[in-house]
């Protein structure tokens, strides 16, 4: 072992995304230092609204000049200093696959696990690293011991990875499963509470929540609904795929008991990274969505036994970390607002234009969905990528109908100003 970590320590392999040796600092720490410095002392409203020192993060991006991405809420894409990092590692790998993936960059792992477990606020022990929300939420759907007869409450508005998944388990072993139905935005804590509780009977065993809904943009009330599940002795399985890497929370502060999220949205990691987080005394009971020699382990490391896997992809989550301690998550998540509120501020009073999405901060962030009267979803979508180069995306889902739209950090002002422009003219054009 001391000559294969003295080899990783001479390359800069595992300090690569892991020290003070990174390819951030090498790409952006001066630069980044530098705006920082003109920031210092300047309230966080100041900070948020700050263009001068966005457009140094914005310039940390490589998106095609030639359109507007407002899709983020879909997958984000990656900073340079993460595409860098794939790119190397995976150069390295192809060297000689068999000895650099399994013998030397296998090794990055379990700094990588540290790292995400003091951005995520919790033990390491706790963290599984795998290739997105809906596998690591599959784990614990699949790897739960219920029978017939046993209750799981959901919603209409969860992802359709998870609502699968959960009729898979009644058509298979007649588990009930119950969806509630929710008309947002709502504005009432209260009001969601209260329906996940009245829906509890005596066979109910886990409320599954999502975080924020990836349709419409609005934030439920996880904490309230955990609380409220103790209660009951229920567990509760949050789905975190567009909140980790936005919002500004510690994982166990929710009072969950399960959480997956993908790392390629809002963190901007390499498409194809998720997280799997597991309270340390529920580990043991979770049978691995894959086969695992110790299935009853409770190590959290027999949900990563996924066969052959992209180890130059974890190497990039770990600058994407880097680059998103640099920024600071509640500095991230005002920017985000400001930014879906510059925007939406500005059309919601449009004749014909209608805004599905609340603007109060404790129920949105990023995404929010917009109308025009006389279009479909489609038709808006359609129009705005045509007319504007605009990218975003139509939604038709249960009771949601809109075109979602989500910046991300890299999304400047003046593209929102097209954005504002595009829809004002569209509108003008329906009579």
């Amino acid at each position: 072992m001391e000559p294969r970590r003295r080899f990783i320590q001479q390359m800069g392999l595992l300090a690569g995304a892991f020290s003070a040796n990174s390819l951030f600092n090498e790409l952006h720490a001066a630069s980044w230092e530098n705006a920082s410095q003109k920031v210092y002392g300047l309230s966080p409203e100041a900070v948020t609204a700050d263009e001068d020192y966005w457009g140094v993060i914005q310039q940390s991006y490589t998106v095609d000049s030639n359109l507007i991405i407002l899709n983020n809420g879909g997958v984000s894409p990656s900073p340079r200093v993460v595409q860098e990092a794939v790119e190397r590692y995976n150069k390295l790998s192809n060297q000689g696959p068999s000895y650099y993936m399994w013998r030397i960059l296998d090794q990055g792992r379990e700094p990588l696990r540290q790292k995400l477990a003091v951005l995520a606020g919790c033990s390491p022990e706790e963290i599984a690293i795998n290739r997105n929300a809906s596998e690591a939420l599959n784990t614990v759907i699949y790897g739960l011991d219920l029978k017939a007869g046993d209750e799981v409450i959901g919603t209409k508005q969860d992802y359709p990875n998870m609502i699968q998944a959960w009729r898979q388990r009644v058509q298979r072993e007649g588990i009930v499963y119950t969806q509630l139905n929710f008309q947002f935005p709502i504005e009432n804590d209260e009001e969601i509470v209260s329906a996940f509780e009245k829906a509890i009977t005596p066979k109910t065993k886990i409320l599954h929540i999502t975080h924020i809904i990836n349709w419409i943009g609005q934030i439920m009330p996880v904490k309230k609904i955990c609380a409220m599940a103790k209660k009951h002795n229920l567990e509760v399985i949050v789905d975190g795929a567009h909140s980790f890497g936005l919002l500004d929370f510690k994982i166990p502060d929710l009072g969950c008991d399960y959480f997956g999220t993908s790392l390629h949205k809002f963190l901007s990691a390499p498409v194809g990274s998720g997280m799997l987080w597991i309270k340390k005394e529920k580990i043991e009971k979770i049978w691995p969505l894959l086969c695992n020699g110790e299935p009853r382990s409770a190590d959290i490391r027999k949900f990563e036994t996924l066969g052959t896997r992209s180890f130059p992809i974890e190497q990039g989550i770990g600058e994407a970390v880097n680059f998103q301690n640099a920024i600071g998550n509640k500095r991230k998540e005002d920017r985000i607002r400001y930014l879906k509120n510059y925007w939406a501020q500005k059309v919601k009073d449009i004749p014909k234009v209608k805004i599905h999405t609340s603007f109060k901060p404790e129920y949105s962030c990023a995404i929010c969905g917009v109308t025009v009267d006389g279009m479909t979803p489609s038709e808006l979508d359609t129009a705005l990528f045509n007319s504007y180069k605009i990218h975003t995306t139509s939604i038709v889902w249960e009771n949601i109908s809109c075109v979602r739209i989500t910046p991300h950090v890299y999304t400047k002002l003046e593209d929102l100003d097209k954005l504002v422009l595009a829809i004002e003219e569209i509108a003008g054009r329906k009579k």
